[in-house]
């Protein structure tokens, strides 16, 4: 499993949300939402310090990643953020 970020979604991210350089935005699995990769469940946002990343990369001074409690959730797919254009936000999608 990896996780890309691509420089458009990183840098939302990081005036969305204040981010400054070696801040940790961590991607988590929550019950509720559409879209996601499991039934009921989808990915959360919340700047945090990994504690066991099974995941992460580094985009714009920000580490983002994901926990190996959340593993279970990406059956073995890796996790791509991109910028949606038209809706002027990130966008995720998953690869095998």
């Amino acid at each position: 499993m990896n996780i890309t970020v691509t420089e458009e979604a990183a840098s939302w991210y990081k005036d969305e949300l204040d981010l400054e350089e070696n801040d940790n935005l961590q991607f988590y699995v929550r019950y509720g939402g559409v879209g996601g990769l499991q039934p009921g469940f989808s990915l959360g946002i919340k700047v945090d310090t990994p504690y066991e990343a099974v995941a992460e990369t580094s985009v714009e001074g920000i580490t983002f990643y994901i926990e190996k409690s959340d593993e279970w959730y990406f059956d073995n797919h890796s996790l791509h953020v991109s910028y949606d254009e038209q809706w002027e936000e990130p966008a995720m999608s998953y690869e095998n």
